[in-house]
């Protein structure tokens, strides 16, 4: 499982290696274009909060961790439906993504 820290003081969002590849292609594009976002999930460890969004910025650090030393495959269909998604609505939803 990999962690996407956002902010540097959260914790960790924890996502599967191969989800976690897919999404920093998705982030990184739309940083690097300037475009900021809504990104949306349901916390694994089911504390206090049961969905969590945050915004995501250019200006706030985030750091992909991933557990396994070479980098997963990626399938560039699955990219393009999810930025089609967060181009379409805004916001970059993972309720279903995380359990790929």
């Amino acid at each position: 499982m990999g962690r996407l820290r956002y902010d540097g003081t959260s914790d960790p969002i924890i996502i599967e290696d191969v989800t976690l590849a897919h999404l920093k292609i998705i982030i990184a594009t739309k940083l690097r274009r300037q475009e900021s976002f809504m990104m949306t999930w349901v916390p694994r460890d089911s504390g206090v909060n049961r969905r969590a969004t945050v915004w995501i910025h250019p200006a706030i650090p985030l750091q992909f961790g991933f557990d396994e030393e070479l980098p997963p495959p990626v399938d560039p269909q699955r990219i393009a439906e999810l930025m089609q998604h967060l181009n379409a609505s805004g916001e970059l939803v993972l309720d279903n993504v995380l359990s790929s």
